[in-house]
């Protein structure tokens, strides 16, 4: 008889990769094609197929699990209370989008009582995609194109790959820190959005560290870097929620992790 436990996390596998071929579909007519560009209230640009595509997720939602709960970017949160929650990025990374770059991602997670149990980050130019499953009772695994991946050895952060989205996403204190961080690196890079986050999962990336996020940014990922045998935290080391995703930071290790909090707290006063 087939484990109950392998049968849902089946059903919504099967469902995700739904959810993100809907919201490809949606996307691809308008990569490096003509698009107005709108700014939202932070100043942030959004287009057509940022709309489009979420609301193609939402309504496939809403059809097959009515009473889950939604928390997109650009249609908003429906029944956050809800025992089951979909966490909705329809472009994370705009700006490489209209720019042509791709490097931006559709990000689709869903948690049950606010844990992340399954992520999905799909490149839907390059046809890449990136699931990972921590499913309660089951074994663990991020897998890119259904191939198993896990992140790297790396534990030092002298010998680290390290990159965030842009240095203007980390302010005040927050910058400072990130100096911190990124000055032990053995490089640090910058762009690409969610894309550093599937390539931490799959060995190629060590460490990402970022500011100034939401919870459609990041709670996604969670599952593909867990997966995969990474650490995801906010910046003191505590699992990323709702109410906590504006600092993340993903590391391929545990030892990397806490060299890597230890790098980004304040230096003790004297």
């Amino acid at each position: 008889m087939p484990d109950p436990r392998d049968v849902v996390a089946n059903i919504y596998l099967d469902f995700i990769h739904q959810l993100a071929d809907a919201a490809a579909e949606a996307i691809r007519p308008h990569f490096r094609s003509p698009l107005r560009v709108d700014a939202k209230a932070d100043g942030s640009p959004v287009t057509r197929a940022d709309k489009d595509a979420e609301q193609a997720i939402r309504e496939r939602i809403a059809d097959r699990f009515p009473n889950h709960g939604v928390v997109g970017e650009e249609w908003g949160a429906e029944r956050t209370d809800a025992e089951w929650l979909w966490i909705i990025d329809p472009i994370d990374g705009t700006g490489a989008f209209i720019s042509g770059l791709p490097t931006f991602g559709t990000l689709i997670g869903l948690l049950h009582e606010g844990r992340p149990l399954l992520g999905l980050l799909n490149q839907p130019i390059s046809n890449e995609r990136w699931i990972g499953l921590n499913w309660p009772g089951l074994k663990p695994q991020t897998t890119l194109n259904t191939q198993l991946i896990h992140t790297s050895s790396t534990a030092d952060l002298h010998s680290a790959i390290g990159f965030a989205t842009s240095p203007e996403q980390f302010r005040g204190p927050q910058n400072d820190a990130w100096q911190r961080l990124s000055g032990q690196l053995e490089r640090a890079r910058y762009g690409v959005d969610c894309y550093a986050y599937g390539l931490l999962a799959a060995g190629y990336v060590d460490l990402v560290a970022e500011a100034s996020l939401k919870p459609w940014d990041c709670l996604p990922l969670v599952p593909i870097v867990t997966a995969a045998g990474g650490t995801i935290s906010d910046w003191t080391g505590n699992p990323l929620g709702l109410e906590n995703a504006d600092r993340v930071l993903a590391a391929a290790t545990r030892a990397l992790h806490s060299a890597a909090i230890a790098a980004l707290a304040e230096p003790p006063t004297r």
